[in-house]
């Protein structure tokens, strides 16, 4: 089977999205590949005659401080992300979801920016992204636009992205003092990609209180989630017992978790979402109380 006709190489955005109306189509964007190219092969996703490779593009391969923010390339390799002192510091969730996609060898290809665009309610980087409120930057025949993360999904495997829409990077802000993050998952034994269940928790603490809170679940739904109602049990109050076990009923009521037959039942999943709660939460607790 040919996976491609002709394969472009885009030093640029502008080169890149000119290569694009230029192509015989269907014409895809790929940077890491890992996802794509495995689909092509298996007949899950229709061959493409072109791919135009974005990994040369420079803009894309950062990995910067850029004032209040931190700028990670879409087509930056997670195994990069994953050892990087600067997300460690002020995005660990990102590190330690990075950290856990694929094996050592796909994470030297893998890119956070193919692991959102594929759009996979359970993806792990995403996830992590979302708990950080994280801003993806694109770019287009229109210029540059800046999208909610949570914007970027119509449907499972289905992005929001337009066809000639380059995902560039993302951007989040900076850790201050009295913040913390952190991700976790399961995952079946048998080696099935995806996780059973998948957590990121971001929060900021003021003394013994949550001052506030992000959390996420994947998968949750058809596209990712906050689950803002779990989130406010916790907003302004204490990190007390009553307050996890408060916040546990909250998603038994709240967070809709399907069964799934490669993965597992709706009610393991909750069993699961209550756990990992309790244990992310502490993580990430206790991070917002490290001195830099």
């Amino acid at each position: 089977m040919t996976i491609w006709k002709d394969y472009q190489l885009a030093y640029s955005l502008v080169e890149a999205v000119e290569a694009y109306d230029q192509a015989e189509k269907p014409v895809c964007f790929v940077s890491g590949g890992t996802d794509l190219l495995l689909e092509i092969q298996q007949g899950s996703h229709p061959a493409m005659k072109t791919l135009i490779d974005l990994n040369h593009i420079n803009e894309m391969r950062e990995l910067k401080v850029m004032g209040e923010q931190i700028f990670i390339g879409a087509a930056v390799p997670v195994s990069q992300i994953t050892n990087s002192a600067l997300i460690k510091e002020h995005a660990m969730a990102v590190a330690e979801a990075t950290g856990l996609i694929g094996g050592p060898q796909v994470r030297n290809s893998a890119t956070l920016g193919g692991n959102v665009a594929h759009a996979l309610p359970a993806a792990d980087g995403m996830i992590s992204l979302v708990a950080m409120d994280a801003i993806a930057i694109t770019y287009s025949h229109s210029g540059y636009s800046k999208k909610k993360i949570l914007d970027l999904f119509k449907g499972p495997g289905v992005s929001a992205l337009g066809n000639d829409e380059i995902l560039v990077g993302f951007e989040f802000q900076i850790k201050k003092p009295g913040e913390g993050s952190a991700f976790d998952r399961v995952m079946r034994p048998q080696g099935v990609a995806l996780p059973i269940l998948n957590h990121a928790v971001w929060l900021r603490k003021k003394d013994d209180v949550v001052e506030d809170v992000r959390i996420s679940f994947g998968p949750s739904g058809p596209v990712p989630t906050r689950a803002l109602l779990v989130e406010e049990v916790f907003r302004g109050n204490k990190l007390s017992d009553e307050t996890i076990s408060r916040a546990k009923a909250t998603i038994l009521k709240t967070v809709k978790f399907r069964t799934s037959k490669m993965r597992a039942t709706s009610e393991y999943r909750y069993h699961l979402a209550q756990a990992l709660l309790e244990k992310v939460v502490k993580i990430a607790w206790n991070r917002a109380g490290e001195t830099e």
